[in-house]
């Protein structure tokens, strides 16, 4: 493997002249009068693998010594088929940076776990160009430069998200996708979460409630209605198409006209969905106030999850999202696919969030 010596002698370093970049092995090399990957063997520590003499290996580690040779970590991370690095990629329109967002708190438990897990991360924004699958099949082909990726979003592309499971490629998707065989998701039980804020308003005497949800199929909003649904049922309470109102657009169908046709029914009770977008909470709240009511008084308020967090009034009864633990079990799970390990992680709980927004039935009026 050696090279016949050159010119220059071992210990003396070659002229520097105007360098700002690092050494590299073959200037060690060319100074030791060794080949590269005499130089290679010797500063892995490999010398085990092939037959090196303890004079070659002295002036090879001289020579680095001399010319403040630091061995590359991206060099020797892509020498292992590795690149220590794990994606992020947030079907949001932008990527979520106002620590009052909902995603803010996944995106610590992400960096946390990645720390503690000796993972750099690497933070994909595409989806800051127009949102979910907005590229085309090619809008993921970047993640595979980490060696796994995490994906965020309620409406994820489900096309590219099949092709990177069936290349093999480590995915994990922050909340529920069981739609998709063999992706692996970490998410919350919003199930239970959902049916224990049902089964609070029941013992305080309400019998009829209704949902209002944003029209859509994503995971959490499904999960939050199957548990309202069943807590419904659970206390006895009229769980049919009436119960649930379902829009596209919950700033233009919920008017005080429907909200005084709900009263009117009997209904004592409105709880609305978490989502993304707040909007079934904000066109709640602001329909309440046009029509010149006030919860608890005339009715009660709950939230299957918590408000738009710009909301600085009294705490909502609901529930809160452990939206921290979640993101680090899902860099958890995202490590042992990496390591090519099976990997489970349990559904995470919603602690009942007690608030200022619901009470006892209004008294029959007349």
């Amino acid at each position: 493997m050696e090279t016949p010596p050159q010119r220059q002698r071992p210990g003396r370093a070659p002229a520097q002249g105007n360098r700002t970049g690092r050494p590299r092995q073959a200037e060690v090399a060319r100074l030791a009068g060794v080949s590269q990957a005499t130089v290679s063997l010797v500063l892995a520590g490999r010398t085990d693998k092939v037959s090196i003499a303890p004079e070659t290996q002295r002036r090879v580690l001289e020579a680095a010594r001399t010319l403040g040779y630091v061995p590359d970590p991206a060099a020797r991370r892509l020498a292992a088929a590795r690149n220590n690095m794990l994606g992020v990629f947030s079907f949001t329109a932008t990527f979520p940076t106002d620590v009052r967002h909902s995603y803010y708190p996944f995106l610590v438990g992400v960096e946390c776990e990645a720390a503690e897990q000796g993972y750099d991360l690497v933070l994909f924004t595409g989806s800051s160009t127009g949102g979910a699958g907005s590229g085309g099949p090619e809008a993921l082909s970047r993640v595979r430069l980490a060696d796994g990726c995490l994906f965020l979003g309620r409406h994820a592309p489900a096309a590219e998200l099949r092709r990177l499971v069936d290349d093999g490629f480590p995915v994990v998707h922050l909340g529920r996708r069981d739609e998709l065989d063999g992706l692996s998701w970490v998410g919350a039980d919003y199930i239970s979460a959902s049916r224990e804020v049902v089964a609070h308003l029941a013992a305080l005497g309400h019998r009829k409630i209704v949902l209002v949800r944003e029209d859509d199929e994503a995971p959490a909003s499904t999960d939050r209605e199957h548990g309202f649904l069943k807590g419904l049922e659970e206390a006895g309470l009229p769980a049919g198409p009436d119960a649930v109102f379902r829009t596209a657009d919950p700033a233009s169908a919920l008017t005080p006209d429907v909200l005084r046709g709900w009263l009117d029914a009997g209904v004592t009770a409105l709880v609305a969905e978490e989502t993304d977008t707040g909007a079934a909470w904000l066109a709640l709240e602001r329909t309440v106030a046009e029509a010149g009511l006030s919860a608890p008084d005339d009715l009660s308020l709950a939230v299957l999850g918590s408000p738009p967090p710009e909301r600085d009034s009294a705490p909502v009864t609901g529930f809160d999202i452990p939206r921290t633990e979640l993101g680090a079990a899902a860099v958890r799970m995202l490590v042992a696919l990496v390591a090519g390990e099976e990997a489970q992680e349990p559904l995470v709980a919603c602690p009942f969030r007690p608030g200022a927004s619901v009470g006892p039935p209004p008294a029959p009026t007349g």
